[in-house]
């Protein structure tokens, strides 16, 4: 399956759709890296990926292919600068003409950021092709020009939005997320709904993410407890990864909002799992956006089979609907028991407000905000 749609985004009177990845996905969907062309691979994953004998199946596609290889598995949750930095010098050195990334964001976001700083330290070698095996059913990285690394001195995480590193092939294997935890899987389904949520009352959402999104959030409600509840049912976690990719898509194009603002700041000073940071934000969000959005909430509504007579009544079946989810998976619905102490909390609030403020993620919210609202919503939530 290749996206053809090119270009959704609004100039005047003109809205463009862009999706470029060449995605493959299905059972024995690791089988297509045999198809791969290319001199030399350099793989981007964590040691874990290595442990349990992951990264050697991908060893294996790349021999059948023909392709040497090079493997950097120093990559760390939220990859730092430094780390970065280090894969980015090896990169180099290795003249790779082909990553790939395997693992969870952390890893797709850190492949796709060496990627681009090569790319841009010596422009005359060409861009790698990029190929991400994603592990996780939650980030949507694989098909977005977003990556996300963190500047540990300044307890910051930085986003990264560029073309070029959207990734040119995605394969979405489900095998390779067998082994993720209950609690992985649920604080990354819960980025994906929110990802989807937030991507469908955006600013710039439109007829192309509109479709991307509500089957996101329609899968994730039929899918994500059952992965929750037993890891190896195939058919739950394969559809869970589709709807990553499709919220992907949707949020690639229509960007998204405070939700994902706040838990930017949140991982970046407290270290909050990002998934878990939103799914604690989101019933507060749709709160905070139901008079701007008007009836977008009870679309979904409708759309999930929610009381919805009238738009308020909506708006609050989605919100229940969301903290059901949560509750049913262990994640609380308030800041203080991520295990936020309230001094380090309101010490830190004027710089989460700051930061969530200037996070890219809060252009494209539906209702505009303030700082002042920005700590409002997160003194509502603690």
């Amino acid at each position: 399956m290749k996206t053809c749609l090119h270009g959704f985004r609004r100039v005047k009177d003109v809205t463009q759709f862009n999706g470029r990845t060449k995605i493959c996905y299905g059972e024995n969907a690791i089988n297509s890296l045999e198809k791969l062309k290319g001199r030399h691979a350099f793989i981007v994953t964590d040691s874990f990926m290595v442990k349990v004998g992951f990264a050697d199946r991908i060893i294996s596609g790349l021999e059948r292919a023909n392709i040497s290889h090079t493997l950097f598995d120093k990559v760390e949750p939220d990859p730092s600068l430094e780390t970065v930095r280090q894969g980015t010098v090896q990169l180099l050195s290795d003249g790779a003409d082909l990553i790939v990334a395997l693992g969870g964001g952390s890893a797709i976001d850190a492949a796709k950021a060496m990627m681009y700083f090569a790319y841009k330290a010596d422009p005359a070698k060409g861009k790698a092709q990029l190929v991400v095996i994603p592990t996780t059913s939650g980030t949507g990285s694989e098909v977005t020009a977003v990556t996300v690394v963190t500047d540990t001195a300044a307890q910051l995480k930085i986003p990264l939005i560029d073309e070029m590193i959207v990734p040119d092939i995605a394969v979405l294997d489900a095998r390779f997320t067998r082994s993720v935890p209950p609690s992985v899987t649920a604080a990354t389904g819960m980025d994906v709904l929110t990802h989807a949520l937030e991507a469908f009352v955006s600013t710039k959402a439109n007829a192309f993410t509109d479709l991307h999104a509500l089957h996101a959030i329609k899968y994730v409600f039929r899918y994500l407890l059952r992965c929750y509840r037993n890891g190896d049912d195939m058919e739950a976690r394969q559809n869970m990864l589709l709807a990553s990719c499709m919220a992907g898509m949707a949020f690639n194009n229509s960007g998204l909002g405070v939700a994902h603002s706040i838990a930017h700041t949140l991982g970046g000073l407290f270290h909050v799992p990002h998934g878990k940071a939103n799914a604690v934000m989101l019933p507060y969000v749709i709160r905070f956006n139901s008079f701007d959005v008007r009836d977008r909430y009870r679309t979904i509504a409708r759309k999930l089979e929610l009381p919805c007579d009238t738009v308020e009544q909506g708006n609050e079946s989605l919100i229940e609907a969301v903290r059901w989810l949560n509750s049913q998976m262990g994640i609380p619905n308030r800041i203080r028991d991520l295990g936020i102490k309230e001094d380090d909390f309101q010490t830190g609030i004027e710089t989460m407000a700051g930061h969530a403020m200037d996070d890219a993620c809060t252009t494209t919210n539906p209702r505009r905000p303030s700082k002042r609202d920005i700590r409002q919503l997160l003194r509502q939530a603690y």
